[in-house]
């Protein structure tokens, strides 16, 4: 982060980043949906608070950052955070690579992240784990769950998709978090 004095936000339970570099984006969608349903089967009780890069994409590289500052601070006092990018050329956005290199190493030290692509083809399915995980890995995150890759063609049972991978992980946040498990849900 810049040199700036950054306010350290109040501690936020989850985190939905889009690394989309359009604002209101089907990434942000996938990221808020799958978020809610983590926070929900782990039993976190605090809002999901959105950051969208979109919105800071201009500050990137500038060395007063305010609102970049203040994004890295939010996701960095996360307590679970789903990284969520569209694939572009077979890799993660360079949006979101600008973004996660004003981390120093370690910066991320201690948070639970979700790696989420969207992409055309599930060709792409591995660029959640090969890619996406490792670089959130090298800042010190903890990504104890499965990627959560999903294709455009899939968006239409997002809700669906998104249960069904809460339901499995759920569990496993919440034990990393201390949390009580809830029942699960029947609907």
């Amino acid at each position: 982060m810049s040199g700036a004095a950054v306010e350290t936000p109040t501690r936020t339970e989850v985190v939905a980043l889009s690394g989309n570099p359009r604002k209101g984006s089907r990434t942000l969608l996938v990221a808020r949906t799958l978020a809610e349903r983590v926070a929900d089967r782990a039993g976190l009780t605090g809002p999901v608070t959105e950051v969208e890069l979109a919105d800071v994409a201009s500050q990137l590289f500038s060395p007063e950052a305010p609102d970049a500052d203040r994004a890295a601070a939010t996701v960095a006092g996360a307590a679970v955070v789903v990284v969520a990018t569209p694939v572009y050329k077979a890799s993660y956005t360079g949006l979101l690579k600008a973004f996660v290199d004003r981390y120093p190493g370690g910066g991320l030290k201690g948070t639970l992240v979700v790696p989420v692509t969207v992409s055309a083809s599930p060709a792409h399915a591995f660029v959640a784990e090969h890619l996406l995980r490792p670089l959130l890995v090298e800042l010190g995150a903890l990504a104890p769950t499965r990627p959560f890759a999903v294709t455009e063609s899939q968006l239409g049972d997002l809700d669906d998709l998104a249960a069904r991978w809460a339901d499995e992980a759920g569990p496993l946040v919440a034990a990393l978090l201390g949390t009580p498990i809830p029942e699960k849900r029947t609907s």
